[in-house]
């Protein structure tokens, strides 16, 4: 493939291919049957598929000692070439301890799957020591058993590490979503030979169905840029997250509603999570990057590990390098939320209103509402979206106690975190504001279906009420309207009459302050009425309307005839 015409070039120059050409496949499956072999899990083999259908270019394999500790203090290979996280292959197990135990540099050794059969032959280079703690201290900046990365090399790595390149040899089957699998060098004949882009947005995406903050990016990049790549990670997510099947059915639905098909590309990512943090949003732009995108859209918390990154630690990240050598435009993207009083999605640097009118869009309050059997509101997740989310997410529905994984009170905060300190969306503060501890399943009920009713209300009684006032014409107003205000200030004229006739017999003092009124009450409750005739809207008549005029010539002088 001839990079040199397009809009963009691989990582490092070169697009790796380490996968054996279907007519060399079964000879070269018989000689790894022969070698030395060693059992690998799935995250090793869907790694391995990465490296060599090109994904991770230019990694040929796993790493020699020198690239991994570059990487790893650096975040960079030995040859300078930006490369965030280390690609390492330490098989851990007694028997595969063993067979690592008789290997040396230039030896072949066959990878193979759960059923015995080889997946691919790598050819080692180096050998040596890894020291998991050293990987942890320095990949996610902690050693805590919590961090599931940390977890992860305790549970899946051995202490001897094999360096050098792979070929693959059989392809995991992806199942149902073996019909989307685009590798890279089908998406960049895809984008630049058949579909004539310049330009291709990338965004990679987690444990969550398609919802309105992801969308936001979405539309704002394809106002500019000509093509849109998604890939929503599947496989290797949390058991309590939404199943990965019903995640990419989710995107399939909205794609079909609400994108330009011509436009858009979905395709699923199939990787190991490495849980690296913002090392990962690198990691996760020079995957794009080898998919031939141009640009790499990235949000708030991308690769985000709860409370163990600032939640813009994956912005940040990307001051370390410089934008020639990162070779993909990366556009950033703050926390995106639904303001009622801007009828508009939003983020803090384009919205001027605060949490009293916000509704928040929090991938995780989105799948504790789906356990608790409600969709959230239209403005966070499209209910395209929601209706095949709520089927997959696990565990379904709520404990014999009533209780879902992550607290209720968490739960209203994510997305509605005006709840506590006002009455509804936009409404009134509360007199006491309510304790986290006090909240129930019934208030995030009461705060998604008010979301639900006023969401978009808000704005428009807003507008409603400009229009009122400010429609000349008033056939787009409402005949009621008008004539209940005249009524309203007919009655009220009314009482002010009356009360003006009463001022006039009232004495300074009454004989009996239960039956009659003095002087002083009598002009209290006269302003009053004054007071409230003033404040009701008038009813729009000929006269006022006219008044509104303000041409000094006559109306045919705007059209050019000056004539008598």
């Amino acid at each position: 493939m001839n990079f040199r015409k397009y809009p963009q070039q691989p990582h490092g120059g070169v697009l790796v291919d380490q996968v054996v050409a279907d007519g060399q496949r079964d000879e070269q499956i018989a000689h790894a049957r022969e070698l030395p072999s060693i059992r690998i899990d799935l995250e090793a083999a869907i790694t391995i598929e990465m490296i060599a259908t090109g994904v991770l270019s230019p990694i040929t394999g796993f790493m020699n000692r020198d690239d991994y500790t570059s990487v790893l203090e650096s975040s960079r290979l030995a040859n300078g070439i930006i490369w965030p996280v280390p690609l390492s292959f330490a098989p851990s197990g007694a028997k595969n301890a063993e067979i690592v135990r008789g290997l040396e540099n230039g030896d072949e050794v066959a990878l193979t799957d759960h059923n015995g059969d080889p997946v691919a032959v790598l050819t080692i280079q180096d050998i040596f020591d890894y020291d998991k703690q050293h990987r942890a201290q320095h990949l996610f900046g902690t050693v805590d058993p919590s961090h599931p990365g940390v977890d992860s090399i305790n549970r899946r790595m051995g202490d001897v590490s094999l360096g050098g390149p792979v070929r693959l040899l059989q392809r995991v089957d992806w199942g149902p979503f073996e019909k989307l699998r685009l590798e890279p060098k089908d998406t960049w004949r895809m984008f630049y030979d058949e579909k004539k882009f310049g330009t291709v947005a990338g965004f990679i995406t987690g444990a969550n169905p398609l919802h309105r903050g992801h969308e936001y990016i979405h539309r704002n990049a394809l106002e500019e840029i000509d093509g849109l790549l998604l890939q929503p990670l599947v496989e290797m997510a949390k058991r309590e997250y939404v199943r990965h099947e019903y995640r990419m059915l989710a995107y399939r639905n909205v794609l079909d509603q609400y994108y330009p098909k011509d436009r858009t590309v979905l395709s699923p990512l199939r990787v190991t999570y490495i849980f690296a943090g913002p090392r990962e949003t690198v990691l996760h732009a020079l995957v794009m990057k080898n998919y031939g995108c141009t640009h790499a859209l990235i949000g708030r918390d991308h690769a985000g590990i709860g409370d163990f990154y600032d939640k813009y630690a994956s912005h940040s990240i990307f001051d370390e390098f410089s934008p020639e050598e990162l070779g993909i435009e990366v556009r950033l993207f703050h926390e995106v939320f639904y303001c009622s009083r801007c009828s508009t999605h939003a983020t803090t640097r384009t919205c001027p209103h605060g949490e009293k009118y916000r509704i928040q869009i929090s991938g995780t309050g989105i799948r504790e509402m789906l356990r608790q059997g409600m969709l959230p509101p239209k403005e966070v997740v499209r209910p395209e979206s929601a209706f095949t989310a709520i089927q997959g997410v696990q565990p379904k529905g709520v404990d014999e106690a009533g209780q879902s994984i992550a607290p209720v009170a968490k739960t209203i905060s994510s997305i509605f975190p005006h709840y506590r300190e006002y009455e509804r969306l936009g409404g009134a503060r509360r007199p006491v504001a309510l304790e986290e501890h006090e909240l129930t399943r019934r208030d995030l009920e009461v705060a998604n279906r008010d979301a639900r009713v006023n969401a978009t209300a808000i704005y428009a009684e807003v507008y409603a009420e400009h229009a009122a006032l400010s429609d000349h014409n008033r056939n787009m107003q409402p005949a009621w309207v008008d004539e209940a205000r005249q009524t309203l200030r007919s009655q009220q004229e009314r009482i002010v009459r009356d009360l003006e006739e009463k001022l006039e017999q009232a004495h300074a003092e009454a004989s009996d302050e239960f039956l009659y009124q003095d002087r002083a009450e009598t002009e209290r409750e006269l302003s009053a009425a004054r007071t409230l005739l003033a404040e009701i809207p008038a009813a729009a008549d000929k006269d006022a309307l006219d008044a509104r005029r303000w041409n000094a010539l006559p109306y045919k002088r705007y059209r050019g005839d000056d004539g008598e």
